[in-house]
């Protein structure tokens, strides 16, 4: 086991900060990469993009664990958002990949996202090894991201771990789960009574910190694959049930049946919610487990 710096990009946004905090409760030397403001065992290293100047945030560094990213925008203004992706989650992730060989960086972890596999699972769960079929501008600068990693890696000998999760959930949730969440907290009742078959993987955001930790060392881990999650698929409803549950809050669902919400979701443009809603996302993370001796 190393015991080199970690830095984590992206380190104040919903996964790096608990990242950061996980290798800190483990006496790991960690370095948050942050865009403006650094605090104390913090570097500034402005916007994202191939212009990036890594250098001083990748001193005597041993890993980097790549969390920051252009994600999901729920109101998307830009008028090529494939481009936008690709600005960051592409170009930028290659400049910090070869700028780290430079640096003489051991590892990077990339956390990519289960949607380079594809939007749903019908009867059959997304593995490891599946062929991609990323759905949307952000899944396909995932995929690309990775392509990109695989380059390098085979290039330089950088070694690179790439994690593939699905929803993360946690305190504090981002995008329509925390719409969700608020709703349930102002007590407005939701159309879900009925979004009781389907089956989706979701992956805490302590479980998901977990791998990163165990992939930053693992010997069995560079140049692979995984993918993540909780262990246990659950349907929309149980997953509404838990939120209102953990905000100690009553909830109140209507018996609407799911074909009456699709529909009107897609015609609105919404095809990727009623997927999320009513879709099936199922996970198997059966070689995770075995490869690294692990379990969520």
């Amino acid at each position: 086991m190393s015991d080199g710096t970690v830095l984590v990009t992206g380190a104040t946004g919903f996964l790096g900060r608990a990242v950061v905090s996980g290798l800190e409760a483990r006496s790991r030397p960690v370095r948050a990469a942050v865009r403006h403001d650094p605090g104390p065992g913090a570097v500034a290293v402005g916007d994202m993009s191939r212009e990036t100047d890594w250098s001083e945030a990748l001193r005597d560094v041993d890993t980097v664990v790549h969390c920051a990213a252009r994600a999901h925008v729920l109101k998307e203004t830009a008028t090529d958002p494939l481009t936008q992706f690709r600005a960051v989650n592409v170009d930028a992730t290659e400049a910090l990949a070869r700028q780290a060989v430079q640096a003489g960086v051991r590892r990077l972890v990339f956390i990519s996202s289960i949607g380079v596999n594809g939007a749903e699972t019908h009867g059959r769960p997304f593995r490891y090894d599946d062929p991609p079929h990323p759905h949307s501008p952000y899944a396909l600068s995932k995929h690309e991201a990775e392509q990109g990693l695989t380059r390098i890696a085979a290039g330089t000998g950088l070694q690179v771990v790439v994690i593939r999760p699905p929803l993360i959930i946690g305190p504090d949730p981002k995008g329509n789960l925390a719409t969700l969440n608020r709703l349930i907290a102002r007590g407005v009742p939701l159309p879900f009574g009925l979004a009781t078959n389907n089956r989706r993987d979701l992956v805490s955001r302590d479980v998901l910190v977990d791998l990163i930790e165990t992939v930053i060392d693992h010997p069995a881990a560079a140049g692979q694959t995984f993918l993540v999650s909780d262990g246990a698929a659950i349907s929309t409803r149980v997953l509404l049930e838990r939120m209102a549950a953990t905000q100690g809050r009553s909830l109140t669902l209507l018996p609407v049946p799911p074909a009456l919400l699709t529909l009107p979701l897609k015609l609105m443009g919404r095809s990727a919610m009623a997927s999320q809603l009513f879709g099936d996302l199922e996970v198997d993370i059966a070689y995770t487990r075995e490869t690294l001796g692990w379990a969520p």
